[in-house]
């Protein structure tokens, strides 16, 4: 099943967030050490970040002292619609680093390309990453992507940044591997032609030594996250309730697959679910599987933890589900589904629960919903302040018109009035990785025996590609309106349709024009943007664009959204969420 397209959408350095540098009244002590050490830079108290769009860091950090944002880099190698794209000479990625660092934050990348690089599959996410990674030309495009970010990031020597690389791709590999082996499964590395990466083995843990070689080359200063999938042995311990023993042992042999890739990477990403419990439950029908209980918790924790014993890697959590169950505003309708792990984590007086995942070797939390329709600690509903009937003992007036009612910011704000809390042993300073291939062994495993039966579901949501400037946004132009139409109703995969973005100022300025395509379910699919565009009062202007619609496109109906910021991106002054719709055949 299809994971993630991105609508869009982390690290402190003392020289960027002086505020860490020491302990501050009312931080807590660690109650044990968790396994392996912290990054080289990484705060040494536990830090919350969230989901962010380009033009949002300064208004993040306005409302709590959180340390991270994060935003995704997608949209395919070799499609022109990457994110390489999204700006002239790949500068979406300066701009955000350039904002994060200006408002105190670590960036945070989830670089998310080998799906949704050409030629792809149609047969499931996981048949798509893997025949992507055996496409010469796909993964010579996917090398020189990659290197293409590294030497923006690079441009930033004395700050951090945070690249977490392909979520769900290790456990679709591990999946495929014979006894946990990434060295058993094939991938093109040196046989990509691409020159950084001659010499290493075509194989998942040949692609892992490129990944980290090429980090070590062009940006020292990025930490590489590895993405750990609580579904990459097969099972879902979510799903399978699996008892203690049987959650050792597939922690274990996560560990195993991601020692056998004899890459280091700094630190490890994971996951609950990016999507509420309670959209799960109404949109998806799952019965109430993905609300998550004390239980479940536990054995969450219980996984990382082992895994990070495995491993000596500190963990993410990411794209953590924002709902809760206590706002009026959470009623489980549109962009207001409830959920529990906000309150698990933030609404414990005594901390205990992230006691627990610190004690795990958990160093940071990530909030964010992954699809259309997910509550947001935003107004993404556009419906005000709400405070409908209760349904299930939610009876707390909401806070603002945030749609889960204002629960997460106050909690965050709280966690950072009380103190953060203390993490256990910093790390020494990085250690470059071989620029040549070493000789790769086969480690001993635990056969892989059970089938791949994980129900991967995750799409990131926010509001999509677009940098960020270091000035402040200039104030909103009066007047603006926009609106979209298309050369045809209806297009066949495979073929080309015109775009076509309108937009009219109430004053003579300049600014940038945004269009986007979305699928029904929320999910971006395609962005042109025109920057630095004149506009006289009250003169229409129309941007026109051609698009090949992708062969691997699902039909259905898609809508077009039309968004108008400063130049450069700086500030959002218009969104128009429904401008257009046409029909993919």
């Amino acid at each position: 099943m299809q994971r993630r397209i991105v609508l869009a959408g982390i690290g402190l350095l003392a020289v960027t967030m002086m505020a860490f540098a020491g302990l501050r009244s009312g931080e807590s002590t660690p109650s044990a050490q968790a396994a392996g050490l912290l990054p080289a830079g990484w705060p040494t108290t536990l830090q919350l970040g969230s989901s962010d769009s380009p033009g949002g860091a300064a208004a993040l950090k306005a409302s709590a002292p959180y340390g991270f944002r994060y935003q995704y880099l997608a949209g395919g190698v070799n499609t022109g619609n990457g994110w390489s794209n999204w700006n002239a000479n790949g500068d979406f990625a300066r701009y955000y680093i350039q904002d994060s660092v200006a408002n105190g934050l670590i960036p945070v990348f989830s670089y998310y390309q080998i799906f949704q690089s050409s030629p792809g599959a149609t047969t499931g996410e996981s048949s798509a990453v893997y025949a992507n990674l055996q496409n010469t030309s796909t993964m010579n495009a996917y090398y020189n992507d990659l290197k293409l970010f590294f030497q923006k990031a690079g441009a930033f020597p004395t700050n951090k940044v945070v690249l977490q690389v392909e979520p769900d791709m290790w456990g679709y590999l591990q999946q495929r591997s014979s006894g946990d082996n990434a060295g058993s499964v094939p991938t093109k590395v040196a046989g990509s032609g691409m020159a950084d990466v001659a010499g290493f083995p075509d194989t998942a843990a040949g692609m892992a030594k490129a990944i980290v070689k090429l980090r070590d080359q062009y940006a020292p200063n990025v930490l590489l996250g590895y993405h750990l999938s609580i579904w990459g042995t097969g099972i879902d311990i979510q799903y399978s309730k699996t008892d203690d023993p049987t959650t050792d042992a597939l922690a274990t042999r996560a560990g195993n697959f991601y020692t056998s890739l004899g890459a280091n990477f700094d630190i490890s990403f994971a996951e609950f679910s990016d999507r509420d419990a309670g959209f799960k439950q109404a949109i998806y029908g799952d019965g109430g599987a993905s609300w998550f209980s004390a239980a479940d918790f536990a054995r969450h924790a219980r996984f990382l933890k082992t895994f990070s014993t495995v491993t000596q890697k500190r963990l993410v959590l990411w794209q953590i589900p924002l709902g809760n169950t206590k706002m009026q505003a959470q009623n489980n309708t549109w962009n207001h589904y409830q959920d529990n792990r906000v309150e698990w984590l933030l609404d414990d007086a005594g901390r205990a629960h992230l006691q627990t995942y610190i004690d795990a070797g958990v160093v940071a939390f990530l909030f964010g919903g992954g699809a259309g329709g997910v509550t947001c600690a935003c107004d993404a509903a556009g419906d005000g302040v709400t405070n409908p009937a209760a349904i299930n003992g939610n009876t707390l007036a909401s806070l603002t018109a945030d749609d889960d009612g204002g629960f997460f910011k106050q909690k965050v704000s709280a966690y950072y009035a009380a103190g953060p809390m203390l993490l256990s042993g910093s790390g020494p300073a990085p250690t470059a990785t071989p620029t040549s291939a070493p000789a790769t062994s086969t480690p001993t495993r635990t056969p892989t025996s059970v089938p791949p039966t994980a129900t991967p579901t995750n799409t990131p949501v926010s509001i999509p590609p677009t940098a960020t400037p270091t000035a402040a946004p200039p104030p909103p132009t009066a007047g603006w309106t926009s609106s979209a139409s298309t050369s045809s109703t209806s297009v066949a995969r495979g073929s080309r349709i015109t775009l076509s973005a309108r937009a009219t100022s109430g004053t003579a300025t300049r600014a940038l024009v945004d269009l986007e395509v979305y699928s029904s379910g929320g999910q971006k699919v395609y962005q042109r943007v025109w920057d630095n565009q004149s506009f006289s009062a009250g003169v229409q202007r129309t941007f026109n664009n051609q698009w090949t619609v992708p062969t691997n496109l699902a039909p259905g109906v898609y809508t077009i959204k039309v968004g108008i910021f400063g130049t450069g991106w700086n500030g959002l002054l218009s969104w128009n969420n429904n401008a257009a719709t046409f029909t993919v055949r």
